[in-house]
């Protein structure tokens, strides 16, 4: 399937095992590197979504009373495909997505095998509660059953990545599943599709059914029959994905956006240090939920830390994805470059900016790429540090103690993460208990242990993911207590 010389790509819904042609218009979907027409996503709608519910109800009868031991054996043969399959998934992945191919590589694949390998893992440590008490002849125990047919809807940034960290934990719980990946990244959800023929998996445990969130994403919203829904996404979207379902009391895991601050002290340790800042700002071209937007540096350091820092980016090579020295590449579309431009041209009439320009080939020229917009002298109630660009878009700015640094950390309307640089344990360990966000990385960033629970305050998201919380967030507990005769033997 990835042919360099092949055509855009045709998508299919996948729905109970099979391939369903789109028998209603299909939309374009374009390369975030050349503007080219990458594949045709169908216009699927309600009757698409009630089809693919309907397998996933009719599946879920059997497939919720499978052992643990065939899920675990399913959930390996498909981190197995994705694995024997890597070099086209990211070759796929880039295509779509826009990110370094090396990224893609040796990110984003590999993280979809390690998904589906940490579940089904996962599996061998059930936990369970029990009471015994003999005085009554009382035994109490519990059980985790699965919730039934759960909708995923999963973003463009990173395609794959985040579906995996959805599908994996959904059906290792025995649930299953509908699935709409984002219209603007489908091709290797439908690849993945292809590669779940390869395994054991049966038909309508997982379904895809791709295009539009205001039709796709909203049918399975509203589903009746899909009992919960796990999101990630925008504020907005998911705002409304709260109000849609407030009535039916579904359960909802939404992750949605950030404004992350990195709060660099006195004492920070710039010359190993600067360059993981910079990272934690344009990774994935700062196409990331957890990218640094703010970075609040010490007065007394801030003449150091801004040139070393500026010199840093500049040191990012801007431009095509398919170059292995490029850091930073194209934004998703085009739409969204106009997003980000307009902040860079806010910038320009409000602040002062350092802009760093892309190199791009001849075949990037029609891509959507953005110049690196470092802000300096913004204002705190600026757009600039309060809205989530999504964007190689930061504001650096200057604070003089403590607690500042950590009252204009918490000033915005989101919680998902931040960094913390400060040679000090204990202003490390002071200062991240009064943060307000989800996670908070002290001297380094991205490190992700899959057991440890992921997920955002305030307007950043509500729910966990991750091993224990996932399995929480997929299963119902049910107490069982029952009554022993203990006099009753012979």
């Amino acid at each position: 399937m990835a042919n360099k010389t092949e055509g855009p790509i045709r998508i299919s819904n996948y729905i109970n095992g099979k391939f369903v042609p789109s028998y209603v218009q299909s939309f374009a979907s374009y390369s975030p590197s050349n503007g080219v027409i990458n594949a045709w996503i169908p216009c699927s709608g309600q009757a698409d979504v009630d089809q693919a519910v309907q397998a996933a109800t009719n599946a879920f009868k059997s497939w919720s009373q499978t052992t643990s031991d065939l899920r675990r054996k399913i959930l390996n043969q498909i981190a197995d495909q994705i694995e024997k399959n890597l070099e086209e998934l990211a070759y796929l992945e880039t295509m779509d997505q826009g990110k370094p191919l090396w990224q893609s590589k040796a990110v984003d694949i590999p993280r979809s095998v390690l998904n589906f390998r940490h579940f089904a893992n996962s599996l061998s440590y059930q936990k369970g509660t029990s009471i015994v008490e003999p005085e009554s002849g009382i035994v109490n125990y519990t059980i985790e059953e699965p919730v039934g047919v759960v909708g995923l809807i999963t973003p463009w940034n990173l395609p794959l990545y985040l579906l995996t960290f959805k599908l994996a934990p959904a059906i290792a719980f025995g649930n299953t599943v509908v699935a709409k990946p984002s219209e603007l990244t489908s091709v290797t959800a439908f690849r993945l599709a292809q590669l779940l023929g390869q395994t054991d998996l049966p038909n309508g445990v997982i379904n895809f059914v791709f295009g539009y969130g205001a039709t796709v994403g909203e049918a399975i919203v509203n589903h009746a029959d899909v009992k919960l829904i796990s999101f990630t996404g925008s504020t907005a979207t998911g705002r409304r994905i709260a109000q849609q379902t407030a009535s039916s009391f579904k359960r909802l895991s939404l992750e949605m956006g950030g404004k992350n601050a990195a709060i660099i002290f006195e004492d920070a340790d710039l010359v190993n240090n600067v360059e993981k800042i910079a990272r934690s700002v344009l990774f994935n071209s700062s196409q990331i939920c957890l990218a640094t937007s703010r970075i609040l540096v010490h007065e007394s350091i801030y003449d150091q830390f801004l040139p070393k820092f500026i010199e840093c980016c500049r040191s990012f090579k801007i431009g095509d994805p398919f170059d292995s020295e490029t850091k930073v590449s194209a934004m998703i579309s085009k739409d969204h470059l106009a997003k980000v431009q307009g902040y860079v041209e806010l910038a320009r009439n409000t602040a002062q900016l350092t802009y760093i320009e892309p190199q791009l080939n001849e075949k990037n020229k029609q891509g959507f790429f953005t110049g690196i917009a470092i802000v300096t002298e913004v204002k705190h109630d600026s757009p600039l540090m309060t809205e989530e660009i999504f964007g190689p878009v930061v504001c650096v700015i200057k604070f003089k103690n403590e607690t500042e640094a950590i009252e204009v950390a918490n000033s915005t309307c989101y919680g998902l993460s931040s960094t913390i640089w400060t040679a000090s344990l204990d202003r490390m360990h002071r200062v991240a208990h009064r943060i307000q966000s989800g996670t908070v990385w002290g001297n380094c960033w991205l490190q992700r242990n899959l057991n440890m629970p992921f997920g955002g305050v305030k307007q950043s998201g509500t729910g966990r993911e991750g091993t224990d919380d996932s399995r929480e967030f997929y299963t119902n507990k049910k107490t069982i207590c029952i009554a022993l005769d203990l006099n009753s033997g012979h």
